[in-house]
């Protein structure tokens, strides 16, 4: 039973103060509900704002009617998508960046979908797009407002015991009964206990559950009940069985808080096989459906940038053929996604054509480096050709960038949850190169830095941040610092 976010849980350790404050008329199983419908409100009031608003300023007739219809069918196509992602659970409440970045998508992605169908299909005439994109904008900052007035309320309502709720009996282990930790989480959520029974130690006597049983039922049919809570070791499963069973005869909801590891396992994802569960360890960097977009998206724009930038490519290949002898084109081997090998694509730089498995870092003043590869390295132009690798599948246009062979091999060891960045494709850009990561690698401590930034990337992924990043990377090579 998930009761509290850890983000609020430091905030629980101090004296209960529900005797001397007034509860708010609001259960904790409601903040779904109550969420869902100040939703609703929000979007009807930002719906009727626009309408007075946008024919004030053009003169025209007020249909208040129109607006609320139109308002009613987009906040209820809004509401079931974020209620099917589970977004108005009280813990993704709490998270008010995620909340903002997933409604705000939400709602664009409803309001272009409606939008789209209504103008093509032309069964909105008299709808105006004046009114109706003051409606799409009023709604969406009102919706990041209602957010953040939620998170808030609802932070202060778990830190400071202010939801009302139910009168339980507690029944635990020994050392779990008068468990501050515990005893703050539950009344966090509203949960007022009124009996405390301690479980009889495992394989004692059933004389001692008998008692156990009679004593609690003896409390409930003296007080004003509503639930009765167990919280103990899933070990004793058989004993919980036993005790519901004996529990039966009591009107009430009987709840199992597990204590130790399983609460933990609880909270992860799970899928069902049959009649087995599957609990989630570790989730894959990008779900299916973030594969395809992510792709479709390195497809276009590598496309695009290829045929766009034709002409720069063609000048750079002759400067080189001019500068020096060689292939225009260098290969070198990497390690791609999941530590495979693929050959990275490059303009020539040097005038040697080291492989990964045995390449030296350049420098500053490295007599290696081309007249023309100077220049291309600064601008970082030698980098274009790897479009061809994100055509091809083996890079993407944002990800951790690869290193030669040799470097990887170095650093796997040296330096803590390296091989981490190969959980996804390497990219032509990155965080860590938009944040100063940019360059050779000459010490271990420049190496973690640059991980930090490309593990941060795994975990945080999402279309915004490759938007993000591949604007920002001409900014940080216009300021061309580390690039030689």
């Amino acid at each position: 039973m998930n009761f509290v976010d850890q983000r609020v849980e430091a905030k629980l350790s101090g004296d209960p103060r529900v005797a001397e404050e007034r509860k708010w008329p609001l259960p904790y199983e409601s903040v779904e509900a109550a969420t869902i419908c100040f939703d609703v409100a929000t979007i009807a009031l930002a719906g009727i704002c626009a309408s007075i608003l946008y024919p004030i300023s053009e003169g025209a007739r007020l249909d208040l009617g129109q607006a609320l219809g139109a308002a009613a069918l987009v906040s209820a196509l809004f509401s079931l998508l974020l209620k099917s992602r589970g977004l108005y659970r009280p813990t993704e409440l709490l998270r008010l960046r995620r909340q903002v970045r997933l409604v705000s998508a939400t709602w664009a992605a409803v309001f272009l979908l409606l939008s789209g169908v209504v103008f093509t299909l032309k069964i909105g005439s008299e709808l105006s797009r004046g009114t109706t994109l003051l409606f799409a904008g009023l709604s969406l900052v009102a919706l990041v407002v209602n957010r953040t007035l939620v998170k808030e309320l609802l932070t202060r309502g778990l830190a400071e015991q202010r939801f009302s709720g139910r009168r339980i009996v507690l029944i635990a282990d020994p050392e779990q009964i008068y468990e501050p930790a515990l005893n703050h989480k539950l009344a966090a959520v509203g949960f007022d206990i009124v009996g405390n029974f301690a479980l009889p130690p495992p394989d004692t006597s059933p004389n001692l559950r008998e008692r156990l049983i009679a004593r609690v039922i003896e409390h409930i049919r003296g007080s004003d009940v509503e639930e009765v809570i167990v919280a103990t070791d899933p070990n004793r499963w058989s004993e919980l069985r036993a005790l519901a069973a004996d529990l039966r005869v009591l009107p009430f909801p009987i709840s199992f808080v597990p204590i130790g590891l399983t609460s933990e396992i609880l909270h992860r994802p799970r899928r069902d096989f049959s009649d087995t569960v599957c609990v989630e360890l570790q989730r894959g960097p990008l779900s299916a459906a973030e594969h395809a977009a992510k792709r479709c998206i390195d497809v276009v724009g590598a496309g695009l940038g290829l045929i766009v930038m034709a002409p720069l490519l063609v000048a750079v290949a002759i400067a080189i053929k001019f500068d020096s002898s060689g292939p225009v084109l260098f290969r070198q081997h990497r390690y791609g996604f999941n530590g495979r090998y693929f050959q990275i694509c490059k303009f020539r730089t040097m005038s040697v054509m080291e492989d990964g498995f045995s390449a030296v870092q350049a420098s500053a003043a490295d007599h290696r480096v081309t007249r023309i590869g100077k220049w291309l390295r600064r601008t970082s132009i030698d980098e274009l050709p790897q479009l061809l690798n994100v055509l091809g599948g083996s890079m993407s246009l944002v990800g951790p960038r690869p290193h030669p062979v040799s470097l990887d091999d170095k650093f796997d060891n040296a330096v803590r949850n390296y091989a981490f960045r190969r959980r996804v494709k390497p990219g032509l850009t990155g965080w860590a190169q938009i944040h100063g990561c940019r360059g050779p690698t000459p010490t271990t401590d420049h190496m973690e830095r640059r991980v930090e930034h490309d593990l941060w990337y795994i975990d945080n992924w999402n279309l915004k941040l490759d938007l993000v990043i591949l604007l920002q990377t001409p900014l940080e090579v216009l300021r061309g610092e580390n690039a030689y």
